[in-house]
């Protein structure tokens, strides 16, 4: 089974013309055996003749162009039209014959332009033979011509309607391409907008805070090497960021989960949030993209917690079970601060909650963000295990 798939695989890297010249070959054979004589196409009741050398003229040319019926169709429909048209006013009637159908189908499935021109001038020329036939003696009567253009007619539809079947299969591919493109760059997008929103507030808040330890040298050397210690975890996330990027690269090593909360509260911690961690359950180990998601909800809240209220105690209370993450991060209302010592929060655009509330939905989960009755924010999200991403 193996060999033949590669047999397969190979025969279908070849070109084209390679692989229709058996097409070409088989009726071309074929119609010189003796027992075939007579016995193929017939229109115009012309008595069989004899083979001659205008006989292998019109084999060669009703079959050899079937080879190029996908690169150049209309001019294969014309050389297998000549030769079939040589064929039945010589009174041949060879196996041949089949070729001017495979060759009407393959034009109305490939050709790309002038396909009505095609069809007028084909129609005319078969009117053409049908009165040259008649005028050397053919015995057929109008309805047998007729009944043979009909067929004609409906092999060119059936080439018609495998056309547009391609055609719109063609355009389901790419769209499907397109839409998993947009997909992948949101997904990228959103990772993004999450590491770096999360990491830079920090650093920020951090470096903020920094100003008015000049007199406090301990303090200040633990605020700075915070700021470092942050920016070192943000290049290496970007780096993973980045290795996304790169097909030949293995990602499955380093994917943000529940477990690397308590780093990413402690870290919260030293930028000079208070927050506290509750922990309920334990991870499944099937949660699947529940997980990842979880943590983003943590991260998006603590990094809102650090732009629009810093120093207000936060709360991180995540529930686990065998069905659902339960993730709820409440923050206090802003207390008021003392003169010349207020931070200045950065500015959000909405796009992480936009995002959570999207993650969320894709995994079938509940996703909410709310005022608090004293002016604080709270964050919860309910997100069912063993989903995937």
């Amino acid at each position: 089974m193996t060999d033949l798939r590669r047999v397969l695989g190979r025969w279908r890297q070849l070109d084209v013309t390679v692989r229709d010249l058996p097409l070409a070959l088989v009726p071309a054979i074929a119609s010189f055996v003796p027992a075939f004589h007579g016995r193929g196409t017939e229109i115009g009741a012309l008595p069989t003749r004899p083979f001659d050398a205008l006989a292998v003229v019109a084999i060669v040319f009703q079959c050899f162009p079937l080879a190029v019926r996908r690169r150049w169709p209309a001019a294969c429909l014309v050389l297998v039209f000549l030769g079939f048209a040589l064929d039945q006013l010589r009174g041949y009637h060879t196996l041949a014959g089949a070729g001017l159908a495979i060759a009407l189908l393959s034009a109305g499935v490939y050709l790309e332009r002038r396909r009505r021109t095609v069809a007028i001038l084909l129609s005319g020329a078969y009117v053409v033979l049908a009165v040259a036939l008649d005028l050397v003696g053919g015995a057929e009567r109008a309805d047998g011509y007729l009944t043979f253009y009909v067929a004609l007619v409906l092999v060119w539809a059936v080439g018609s309607w495998l056309r547009a079947i391609r055609a719109a299969e063609a355009e389901r591919r790419l769209r499907v391409a397109e839409e998993t493109r947009t997909a992948e760059r949101t997904r990228i997008a959103r990772e993004l907008h999450d590491v770096v929103t999360h990491h830079v507030t920090a650093m920020v808040v951090q470096t903020e805070a920094a100003r008015y330890l000049t007199g406090a040298p301990d303090r200040l050397d633990e605020t700075l090497n915070a700021v470092t210690d942050t920016g070192r975890r943000a290049i290496g996330d970007l780096r993973h960021l980045l290795d996304l990027l790169d097909p030949g690269h293995d990602t499955t090593a380093r994917t943000p989960s529940l477990r690397e909360l308590r780093t990413l509260v402690e870290q919260t911690r030293r930028a000079g949030q208070p927050v506290e961690l509750t922990e309920e359950g334990t991870p499944s180990e099937s949660a699947g993209s529940a997980e990842l998601v979880a943590h983003r909800v943590v991260q998006e809240a603590l990094t809102n917690a650090l732009k629009h209220a810093h120093g207000s105690p936060t709360a991180v209370r995540v529930c686990y079970d065998d069905r659902e993450i339960t993730v709820e991060v409440s923050t206090a209302g802003v207390s008021p601060e003392p003169a010349g010592a207020r931070q200045r929060p950065a500015g959000g655009s909405g796009r992480g909650l936009v995002g959570l509330r999207e993650r969320v939905d894709a995994l079938g989960g509940e996703f909410s963000a709310d005022r608090r009755a004293d002016g604080g924010f709270v964050v919860r999200a309910r997100i069912p295990t063993g989903s995937r991403a």
